[in-house]
């Protein structure tokens, strides 16, 4: 290389650091600031009140990311008002964004509303629910166009519920002719599958009057399947009545099953069923005896023919047999499963319960010692029989400046941190999403990195949910300070690890979560229960929005979490599963099976959002407590004997280590949520549900 190339070559690359240098300064100046979003703030609320005085409160914003959803706040407001010439402005300047969308699909509402058929057919674009497809039809029929069923009608017929907007396009449909008896039938049975009794009710009205009689009966038997069951002893032997007296003592099984046994008694000599029905039923009467514990269930579940058992019913002569602590009923109904089911945690956990119970201990501990390095609850509890340390392998997530910096660069991201920052997370998710969508593994971790910085946490949970991801710990289960989590659970008397792991399993770090049932928040209160303790302690009570403050939230919900602990004298666990399903479900289920160990008992609560839910809240207190302390109280002491409380202070001495084994097993993915009582699998079916 010749002396004179080397300067050259040398200010080339200080001249591209400076660049970089130059971009950099760039990008940070770029940087929204805390003034544009307090101004961004206000405008937005005055925005949602309709009307333009959000402009003035806007100027400056021009160029600020998220700017496009003031107007889109104003016009949705003022929808009644506004005309056709005003939305498609907004949606030639944004013709990409989300609120350019969402704006779309409301102003087409509404065009519907006023029966505006010509311009909602203008604006009108497949693809956006049935509801406006319904009202596009509905236009058509306007200008005197025919319905051609497989064109027009045939996918939404195969759902089995629509809409009120498709109402007048089924009735015109019926006029027309299309509907008929045979497609009407077609849609009852998918109606009748997906349990929608009301759309059976409305087709019923154009079928022929024993048809109708008929179809009526199959509602019945779904709605109220006890007075089917009752009035089907009066009903001809024909097949539509065979089917509705069938599904009204199957549905009447998981509510009653004593009585649908009864039941079934009464009617299995009346109508000829066919086969299948009669093992559908015979299935519904075996499994929930079992949900029910019934003397008898785990005899009848391990008599049903290998045609009609499921990995429910398997899992439930499980159950059946730890209420009665009968060890080789234990061993067998878990070596009756497939090889699949039977490597699920829980089952090698009573697999070597049973083995242990039976003085089989050297087979117990075979299968325990893989177990034990299993960061889940019946890893912890397999640990802990075998005094190991606990399997916790973390990774540490590694940055890329430069990757970073064009991540950045993503408008869609950039609207999605700007939108988090100003207090709109769910806009932010569908910002996110839309961002991230067809994106790689690698740019969706560094998008999570910068999330994380951001105390944007729950990012984290929803995208580190499989395979090795679950193993970036920090970020799956942060340790946010600025609630004052700690703080509160200290002053409540509770343990903040605990207090973290509700609020962890409740909401995953979601601040604005709010259930079916109106429970909202990171700790998911709902407002009449969160008013009840704020009276109790002496907290002013702002109302049920106050609960998507995650300072006003914590608060509250730390004292209700200590309000369960105390009802269930200290017993952590039974609070758990009492902030879950309710304290009188709780008191029921310690009526009928409060002398079993707490393993058991957890095996044990009929309903599998319950169980799992214990699970899940114990092992994320574990973790919880090694996030702030490096090592944790056992999950052993976790779990007092029922009547016998968790007294942090006089076992905080008693630490359990966590250590990572040579081979890092892999991390089995969270269980996911599941509502009690919701379905129940066929004989030839799979399905997890539960009573």
């Amino acid at each position: 290389m010749s002396l004179s190339v080397a300067p050259r070559r040398f200010a080339g690359r200080l001249l591209i650091m400076m660049a970089s240098l130059l971009l950099a300064g760039t990008a940070s100046a770029a940087e929204p600031t805390q003034a544009q979003r307090a101004a961004f703030k206000q405008a937005y609320a005055a925005a949602q009140g309709g009307g333009d005085n959000w402009r003035s409160l806007a100027k400056g914003l021009e160029d600020y990311p998220i700017y496009p959803y003031l107007e889109a706040a104003a016009l949705t407001h003022n929808l009644r008002q506004i005309g056709r010439t005003q939305v498609e402005s907004y949606l030639k300047r944004y013709p990409d964004q989300i609120p350019a969308g969402d704006l779309r699909r409301d102003f087409l509402g509404e065009l519907a509303r006023r029966q505006d058929w010509d311009n909602f057919l203008a604006m009108y674009q497949p693809g956006q629910g049935d509801a406006l497809a319904c009202n596009a039809l509905q236009a058509q029929l306007s200008k005197g166009a025919q319905l051609d069923f497989d064109r027009d009608l045939a996918a939404l017929w195969a759902k089995a519920k629509l809409p009120g907007a498709c109402d007048p396009v089924l009735s015109a449909a019926h006029d027309q002719g299309l509907l008929t008896p045979q497609r009407l039938w077609e849609r009852i049975d998918r109606a009748a599958d997906a349990v929608q009794p009301g759309s059976i009710n409305a087709m019923a009205a154009w079928l022929p009057a024993e048809d109708a009689e008929a179809a009526k009966r199959l509602a019945s038997a779904l709605s109220d399947p006890g007075a089917a069951a009752v009035a089907a002893n009066q009903w001809p032997d024909t097949p539509r009545n065979r089917q509705a007296a069938a599904m009204a003592v199957e549905r009447l099984a998981r509510r009653q099953s004593v009585t649908a046994d009864i039941a079934w008694q009464k009617l299995q000599d009346r109508f000829a069923f066919t086969q299948p029905q009669r093992d559908r039923v015979v299935y519904a009467l075996a499994l929930f005896h079992a949900t029910d514990y019934d003397e008898g269930a785990l005899s009848r579940l391990a008599a049903l023919p290998a045609a009609l058992q499921t990995d429910v019913s398997r899992e439930w002569r499980v159950r059946a047999a730890l209420a009665q602590r009968d060890w080789r009923a234990v061993l067998a109904a878990i070596d009756a499963m497939p090889p699949t089911q039977q490597q699920d945690g829980e089952w090698r956990w009573f697999r070597a319960r049973a083995l242990t119970e039976l003085d089989r201990g050297a087979e117990a501990q075979r299968v325990l010692t893989p177990l034990a390095q299993e960061p889940t609850f019946y890893g912890f509890l397999a640990a802990d029989r075998l005094e190991q340390p606990y399997g916790i392998c973390q990774l540490q997530l590694t940055s890329n400046a430069k990757r970073e910096q064009a991540l950045l660069a993503n408008r869609g991201l950039q609207r999605a941190f700007e939108l988090f920052a100003v207090g709109l997370p769910r806009q932010a998710r569908r910002e996110w999403s839309q961002a991230l969508d067809g994106t790689d593994a690698e740019t969706q971790r560094l998008a999570v990195v910068l999330a994380y910085r951001r105390g944007w946490y729950d990012r984290a949970v929803f995208t580190f949910n499989n395979g090795e991801a679950l193993r970036y710990y920090e970020q799956r289960f942060p340790l946010a300070s600025q609630d004052g989590l700690v703080t509160q659970a200290q002053e409540a008397g509770i343990d903040p690890s605990w207090a973290y792991a509700i609020l962890r399993a409740e909401s995953a770090w979601m601040s604005d979560a709010r259930s079916g049932a109106d429970a909202r928040g990171l700790m998911q209160l709902l407002p009449s229960t969160a008013a009840l303790v704020a009276k109790r302690n002496g907290i002013s009570w702002g109302g049920g929005d106050t609960l998507f403050d995650p300072v006003t939230n914590i608060i509250l919900g730390t004292r209700y979490l200590a309000q369960m602990a105390q009802r269930f004298s200290g017993s952590i666990w039974l609070a758990s599963a009492a902030y879950n399903a309710g304290p009188g479900k709780v008191d029921q289920w310690l009526e009928a099976r409060g002398a079993l160990p707490p393993d058991l008992f957890v095996a044990t609560i009929p309903y599998k959002e319950t169980r799992e839910y214990v699970a899940r809240v114990m092992s994320f207190a574990v973790i919880y407590d090694w996030r702030q302390h490096g090592n944790a109280v056992t999950l052993s002491q976790r779990l007092t004997p029922i009547g016998q409380g968790f007294d942090l202070a006089s076992v905080n001495g008693e630490r359990k280590l966590v250590g990572c084994p040579v081979a890092a097993p892999a991390v089995p993915a969270e269980a996911a949520t599941a509502a009690p009582a919701s379905s129940m699998a066929p004989p030839a079916s799979t399905s997890n549900g539960t009573h």
